[in-house]
């Protein structure tokens, strides 16, 4: 039901979540429009400003309210490759105009449901307008002055390996104060975490971003306490493409969301950023999750020839994995005549294929194959057609630059593509997702995070493996699946398991990983040798553990420093948990959900190596659960 206000004199408009805990208050003064956010009566967001300037007018001063309506949202809908499958959203939604001092109108809409608010503006042809160009948002994040940060920075553009960067793979500032200036000095990508003192959490992104917009990002602090929302650098992708998104009239920016919880469980377990965006198209056929072997995490580039792949195919078929993923290079080292010799191969042991490709173009020096077919529409369904011919499943794409509306157009149109021939598309080197699993049926997963293959490269990631691993599942994992390419059952980071870089984490612990990271798609970092000399119990582990998630449970945990949280898959549970600090945590956690059921306990024993016993849970009792330093626990049901 509309329920139509005039507000042509009123300064205020309120609209809450269906509980009543939060509340956005919406206030027109100063000549400008701006809202507030609170929570269960304890300020989280203070006066922050709305608007927007565009080349057909500036909507962000000498603004008024001329009008608003209220009605409930509710829609149930089921999602495949997120970390729930069945998903009831209520909201309340509040829509308002404000004029501008030419009297052109812009609409905004706020969608407040328990823990979640997604907001967006809204333009209507302005006459023989059909078109605009956004300037500049004036959208702003202003925290009370308790608030610390856990942020990850936005990296200078045309840097890094070939000058592949942006690529959302910085490393993250846990619990650091609001002065804090971003490494680069370019502000930071989405999602951004908050803690508001002793009062509660914030979790801000965006969703609902395609072909029709930029990617966005923070700004450093301003006045203290605000963050601005900013658009693109220009050096972005070679200085190709404007930093000004452009749409059709009439037509709406992106959701930006806030999620915001007096705990993390409401992070944790958000979908927001699905609850507010619908499908682009329908799916052209069944497309089939699952597990994956890639020897190109530690056997890296000299193992793409045909007999290490050979190797890796047998490997998946032996674990029961449904794919096997072929990295850069295959073009010349394997060639694309054996290439189709290798697919059947693999099909033969009901194994089936990803190929790479580099995402091409002329905003990076990528040389690794094949190049300048993904970039191009009449090369890429050539490319796709064969793919298609051959039985391929999947693509994994790679080296983006940067987050232009030209960039989202690329991403949007290989997804559309791939979708007509039947591929599933991974993306490398990459941005963050926004609401893309619901978007596109075909879109299985993104890195856009310090990934895997970091622990190859150098020992300090290794050394702060743990630490990462108890900030994803609070941040980046939480509004979009992550293609981390995790577990490694190898002790040293090489082909040999003799050399390289040293794993400090136990086994028990890289096991945990596969059920906090979450992505549809899992290309896990087991190695031939594994079958051989990895525990017995973490090869039977690997060899059961899904990656489609019908429940996500938080129970404990503090970004940075230790995570626990529950999956379900169909009538299985799994809980996990992992321990960053330097020592021994002991905590009690709240299981009784799982009601006093046997359970698999997998954990890390005096000596550190890997055991697993059955337990019976204590129901009205918690769960008692030791972890070592830089170790892990799993329970699984029965």
């Amino acid at each position: 039901m509309l329920i139509p206000m005039l507000s042509v004199s009123a300064q205020e408009m309120k609209v809450a979540g269906p509980d009543g805990k939060l509340q956005v208050t919406v206030s027109n003064h100063w000549g400008g429009v701006y809202y507030s956010v609170d929570y269960n009566g304890k300020t989280m967001l203070e006066h922050s400003p709305l608007g927007m300037q565009t080349n057909i007018g500036d909507f962000t001063k000498d603004l008024s309210v001329t009008s608003h309506v209220t009605r409930p949202i509710e829609k149930t809908y089921r999602q495949d490759r997120i970390k729930a499958s069945e998903i009831h959203y209520q909201a309340n939604e509040l829509i308002f105009t404000v004029e501008n001092a030419s009297k052109q109108k812009m609409y905004i809409t706020f969608r407040v449901s328990n823990n979640d608010i997604a907001f967006r503006y809204t333009l209507e042809r302005i006459g023989e307008t059909g078109s605009v160009v956004v300037k500049d948002e004036a959208t702003a994040f202003s925290f009370p002055e308790q608030t610390t940060t856990f942020l990850t920075p936005q990296s200078d553009a045309m840097i890094g390996w070939k000058r592949t960067k942006p690529s959302y793979e910085e490393e993250y500032v846990a619990d650091a104060p609001m002065t804090r200036i971003s490494h680069y000095g370019h502000g930071f990508t989405f999602p951004c975490l908050f803690k508001i003192g002793d009062d509660g959490w914030v979790l801000l992104s965006e969703t609902d971003v395609d072909s029709r917009y930029c990617g966005s990002r923070l700004s450093d602090v301003k006045e203290g306490s605000v963050y601005k929302l900013e658009f693109p650098m220009p050096e972005e992708n070679n200085g190709n493409g404007t930093v000004e998104p452009a749409f059709a009239l009439p037509g709406s920016t992106p959701w930006r969301t806030i999620t915001v919880g007096e705990t993390l469980k409401p992070i944790v377990e958000t979908t927001v950023m699905w609850d507010v965006v619908e499908p682009r198209y329908e799916p052209s056929c069944d497309y089939r999750m699952g597990r994956g072997t890639w020897s190109w995490i530690l056997w890296q580039d000299g193992s793409i020839n045909y007999d290490d792949q050979v190797k890796y195919i047998d490997l998946a078929a032996a674990m029961g994995y449904e794919y096997v993923l072929v990295d850069n290079w295959w073009d010349t080292n394997i060639g694309y005549e054996r290439m189709e010799q290798l697919v059947k191969h693999a099909q033969s042991k009901g194994v089936d294929v990803f190929l790479w490709h580099s995402s091409s173009g002329y905003w990076n020096d990528i040389e690794q194959g094949p190049v300048h077919l993904m970039d191009n529409p009449i090369q890429r369904k050539k490319q796709m057609k064969w793919l298609q011919k051959l039985g391929v499943k999947g693509v994994k794409i790679d080296f983006f630059g940067g987050d232009k509306q030209e960039t989202m157009r690329l991403y949007e149109a290989i997804l559309s593509d791939a979708n007509e021939y039947g591929l599933m598309v991974i993306f490398h080197g990459c941005t963050l997702p926004r609401g893309w699993e619901r978007m596109y049926p075909n879109y299985v997963g993104s890195e856009a995070v310090l990934a895997s293959e970091n622990l190859i490269f150098g020992q300090h990631a290794c050394d702060m493996e743990a630490y990462n691993a108890t900030l994803h599942p609070f941040i980046r994992n939480t509004v979009g699946c992550m293609e981390f390419g995790g577990v490694f059952l190898n002790k040293r980071m090489n082909r040999g398991n003799d050399g390289g870089t040293t794993r400090r984490t136990t086994d028990v612990f890289q096991l945990a990983t596969a059920v906090l990271f979450q992505n549809p798609i899992q290309n896990f970092a087991l190695a031939p040798n594994n079958l051989q000399d990895a525990p017995q119990v973490c090869l039977d582990f690997m060899k059961e553990v899904p990656t489609e998630w019908d429940e996500v449970r938080y129970i404990d945990g503090y970004p940075g420093k230790y995570v626990v949280l529950a999956r379900r898959h169909g009538e299985k549970w799994y809980v996990a948990a992992v321990n960053a600090g330097k020592e021994t945590l002991k905590l009690n956690a709240d299981l009784s959900f799982l009601g006093e059921k046997v359970v698999s306990w997998y954990a890390d024993d005096k000596n550190l190596q890997p055991q697993m016993q059955e337990k019976k849970l204590k129901a009205g009792k918690p769960t008692q659960l030791v972890i070592a330093p830089q170790g892990g626990i799993v329970l699984v049901t029965e």
